[in-house]
Order: C-alpha cells, then sequence, then structure tokens
C-alpha cells in the first residue's frame, strides 16, 4: 500500500487571490463566449432587419405595379364591357335579320305586300292576293314550323284587288 503524505501545509488563499485567480483562468472564456454571442445576435438582428427591408421594397414595388396598371386594368374592364355590349348588338341584328330572311324565303309568289313594319321584335305585313287558299297555308306553314314565338292572321277582307289580309309575327326564335 502506498500512502501520499503531504508535507505542504495547506494555506488560505485571500479573497483577491480568488478572484484574480478567477479571472485570469476562467473570466476570459465567459467573456469570449459572450462577445461570440453578441457578434451572433448582431448579425441576426443584421439579417432580420434586411430581410424586413427587402419585403417592404418589394411591398413597394407591388403597390407601383398595382398604381401604374390600375388604368389598363379598368380600360379593359371597359373595353370588355364595350364588347359585350356590341355581341348584344351583334345578336340582336342576327335574329332581326334571320326573322325577315325566314318570313322572305317563306312569302308565297301570288303576295303582294302594302306595308311592312319592323318593331322590336314584332313585324308586321299588310297586303293582298287574288288566292284566299294562299293565305291559309302561309298562316299554317308559319305556326307549324314555330320559328315564331306568336304567328297571328290579324284580318281577312275581300277587297277590289283581291283579298287583303294582315299578320303578325311576334318573338323570332333562331
Amino acid at each position: 500500500m502506498k500512502y501520499r503524505i503531504n508535507l505542504l501545509s495547506v494555506s488560505k488563499i485571500s479573497i483577491t487571490d480568488r478572484i484574480i485567480h478567477f479571472a485570469l483562468n476562467y473570466l476570459r472564456y465567459i467573456l469570449v463566449i459572450t462577445q461570440i454571442v453578441v457578434i451572433g445576435v448582431f448579425f441576426y438582428r443584421f439579417k432580420v432587419d434586411q430581410e424586413i427591408v427587402d419585403l417592404k421594397e418589394a411591398l413597394d414595388q407591388k403597390r407601383e405595379i398595382i398604381k401604374v396598371s390600375q388604368p389598363l386594368i379598368e380600360s379593359g374592364q371597359n373595353i370588355s364591357l364595350r364588347m359585350n355590349q356590341v355581341k348584344n348588338i351583334l345578336s340582336n341584328q342576327d335574329t332581326f335579320l334571320g326573322s325577315i330572311d325566314y318570313i322572305l324565303s317563306r312569302f308565297p309568289e301570288d303576295f303582294f305586300l302594302n306595308k311592312f313594319t319592323l318593331k322590336d321584335k314584332e313585324i308586321t305585313m299588310d297586303g293582298y292576293t287574288a288566292n284566299l287558299i294562299a293565305i291559309k297555308n302561309f298562316y299554317l306553314r308559319m305556326k307549324q314550323e314555330k320559328k315564331f314565338k306568336q304567328v297571328e292572321l290579324k284580318s281577312v277582307k275581300k277587297s277590289t284587288l283581291g283579298h287583303e289580309f294582315s299578320f303578325e309575327f311576334v318573338e323570332y326564335h333562331l
């Protein structure tokens, strides 16, 4: 068995010596670690501030884009509205022309017109013919084909020219 014998007496170390020993050995490590943390926080703060500045710049750019493009958007909406109006007008014209073409394509040869009136969705025809059966056939044909919502034979009168008739056609369907 081995014994250790310490012949040096343990002396009491003063508080100042302890503080100096601590400062020389441990405090410098604590200061270095603290400085590293402070530098890390500084760089993190710098990075976050830069991101905030970049986001503000991007937001300002987007606001400017919206401000610049707002008149273009309004102009596009106006053009779209006008295009829809033009489409409606062209559709109405097609319906109108279709109704006239349809009636004239079915119009009997022995009919003579005195008056042909076109109103919004209504067509009125006044005329005469020598053939009374042609009036009946024309009326029945127009009713049977159902291109108009309403087909009316308003009147038939005997006159010096033959038989005068009056037709009314309402709402043509393409």
